[in-house]
């Protein structure tokens, strides 16, 4: 008996041992506590970094130099890899050095995205890029002030897999996606031939067959109103949703908020196009009191669409005067009658022989 009251006092001496006291003079009694169990700690560990490649490194100084390569971007771009040009043609449109010359410097046949939204490029530029860039999926033409309607109707039909097209941002863009409605509609050309043997593929339909989706973030009422009625395949300003847009999946291309280059330059760093003492060229100055094109650029650019509209249709009436002059002509000459007959009579005679 002595043993076990002797066990007992010692393990309850034991158990009011206080291994964490509290502060002198103090009752509080501390608990021991796991800071890594408890969910209200959080430790805030330096982040590792990822170090930048040796890729990126070497395009952020040719991003930092590019004015001092352009002139001979032409030749060096023949031995670059289509990333390398397009991460390039990134720099430079960010540092406002893109324009025709750099486009098709760099344009690439495996490209299916170009981004040229803010920059110098114009229509002789685009129709260039698009001859060679044929598998285009997207393509943002915003704020372009030199691009017009003649341009995107020639991109729409260099490049069959458009699905995407982002435009608008100023006032002439605005204007330009006005009158694009006629491109992008898909419509029967008038046939006016003497037999369907004499079409040729590309008069039977045309129009943005595989346009799908335009980004125009400030379109008004009645272009929308317009597209809608006109164009309801096209979705304009499209959103995502966890269910889908219309039981389809809105590509990334056509979300407001994306740049389409910006996985060019993911891991070039950015103050390639910050160049200390670059200064950006400021834009015009506009009117205050119109943020429309003037009566006469309106007159001017409606004369160069009708122009370029009417176009084909001047060249094929020119072949079918032709050819119906050239008949007339066997109808009406003697001389040209016979020699007809004598060469059908003559190979006859060849092919029995």
């Amino acid at each position: 008996m002595d043993k076990a009251k002797a066990v007992t006092a010692l393990t309850t001496s034991l158990q009011k041992i206080d291994l964490n006291p509290g502060p002198p003079g103090s009752n509080i009694k501390s608990k021991p506590s796991n800071i890594f169990a408890d969910p209200h700690f959080s430790v805030s560990l330096p982040k590792k970094t990822k170090p930048p490649s040796l890729v990126g490194l070497c395009l952020g100084v040719v991003g930092r130099h590019l004015e001092d390569i352009i002139a001979d971007l032409d030749e060096i771009g023949i031995n670059l890899p289509a990333d390398i040009k397009m991460a390039v043609a990134a720099v430079a449109r960010r540092r406002k050095l893109l324009n025709d010359d750099v486009l098709m410097s760099l344009a690439d046949t495996s490209w299916e995205i170009l981004d040229v939204s803010g920059s110098d490029v114009s229509d002789f530029g685009i129709i260039k890029a698009a001859e060679v860039c044929r598998f285009i999926r997207a393509l943002d033409i915003s704020r372009c002030s030199k691009i017009t309607a003649t341009g995107v109707s020639e991109v729409v039909k260099h490049c069959p897999l458009l699905e995407t097209l982002r435009c608008g941002g100023c006032p002439r863009s605005d204007s330009i996606a006005r009158r694009c409605l006629s491109i992008f509609k898909p419509k029967l050309n008038s046939l006016e031939e003497d037999s369907w043997e004499e079409l040729d593929t590309d008069e039977i339909a045309s129009g943005a067959q595989s346009l799908r989706w335009l980004v125009w973030p400030n379109i008004d009422k009645g272009s929308l109103e317009d597209f809608s009625a006109e164009c309801p395949r096209i979705v304009v300003n499209p959103k995502q949703s966890p269910f889908g847009f219309n039981d389809d999946h809105v590509p990334w291309e056509a979300l407001q908020y994306i740049t389409l280059d910006d996985a060019a330059v993911r891991d070039i760093d950015s103050t390639t196009w910050a160049v200390h003492g670059f200064i950006t060229k400021a834009a015009p100055p506009s009117p205050a009191s119109s943020s429309e094109l003037s009566v006469a650029e309106k007159f001017r650019l409606a004369f160069m669409e009708r122009d370029t509209r009417l176009a084909p249709k001047r060249a094929k009436n020119a072949r079918q005067h032709q050819r119906r002059a050239a008949r007339e002509f066997l109808l009406m000459n003697t001389s040209a009658k016979a020699a007809v007959l004598a060469s059908q009579i003559s190979k006859s005679l060849n092919s029995k022989s």
